[in-house]
């Protein structure tokens, strides 16, 4: 219940922020979401590795919650892709008729877009490479594998970052910016929050915490 006030607050901060510019709301929310997040992550912990409460049924709950997520994840990035293709094969007078609309200059698609394309699909080998490992008790290529996909999630985060800052248009220029930024921004921010999982997994992973016969939040993170 506390973490989901702290979330319509740090929704409540970002329109703050884009309206009047103070970024104070959103900052505290975003400061008190991340002592829940450490909180909630601890408490999990010890009740799985120290009290053993993650009984099968349990495990069986979690993994069901995991999978209801990814299905509203599906649908959540359906909606984007769904307003793109919409203005794209039908494109109305408002934008002239044409797509990309008059004066917008998209990237090229074989540039960074290709680059980061490649760098997640690399990411997504390492990272089932790691997990493998984990399964097999070959902790060393666990650990090997897990360091390079967070090298590689922090690498396409910069990468983009850098895209947004060469971007030839905006949010504001037409439904194209929008489109684009929605779904790319969004992308992003779940690449941020991923990495961020499979850091604190390479952490307990550092400190042998994570075990071939119970590695559930591993698996989840991924």
């Amino acid at each position: 219940m506390l973490a989901s006030l702290i979330a319509f607050a740090l929704a409540s901060g970002l329109l703050v922020w884009f309206h009047s510019k103070s970024v104070t709301l959103f900052g505290l929310s975003f400061f008190l979401m991340l002592l829940i997040i450490a909180q909630w992550w601890r408490d999990v912990g010890a009740e799985s590795r120290l009290l053993g409460l993650h009984t099968k049924l349990v495990e069986s709950g979690l993994r069901y919650g995991i999978k209801l997520f990814i299905v509203s994840e599906i649908l959540f990035f359906v909606s984007f892709f769904w307003a793109f293709f919409h203005s794209r094969l039908s494109p109305n007078v408002e934008v002239g008729g044409v797509w990309p609309p008059a004066g917008i200059y998209p990237f090229n698609k074989f540039g960074v877009p290709l680059l980061n394309t490649a760098v997640l699909l690399g990411s997504g080998v390492r990272v089932t490479w790691a997990h493998h490992a984990v399964q097999s008790g070959d902790h060393a290529g666990g650990l090997q594998g897990l360091t390079i996909t967070v090298i590689l999630g922090l690498y396409f985060t910069a990468l983009q970052g850098i895209e947004y800052l060469e971007a030839p248009f905006r949010i504001a220029d037409s439904a194209y910016g929008r489109t684009f930024y929605l779904a790319t921004g969004f992308h992003g921010a779940h690449v941020i929050i991923g990495s961020s999982f499979l850091i604190v997994c390479l952490s307990r992973l550092v400190m042998a915490q994570i075990r071939p016969a119970h590695h559930f939040r591993f698996v989840a993170a991924i």
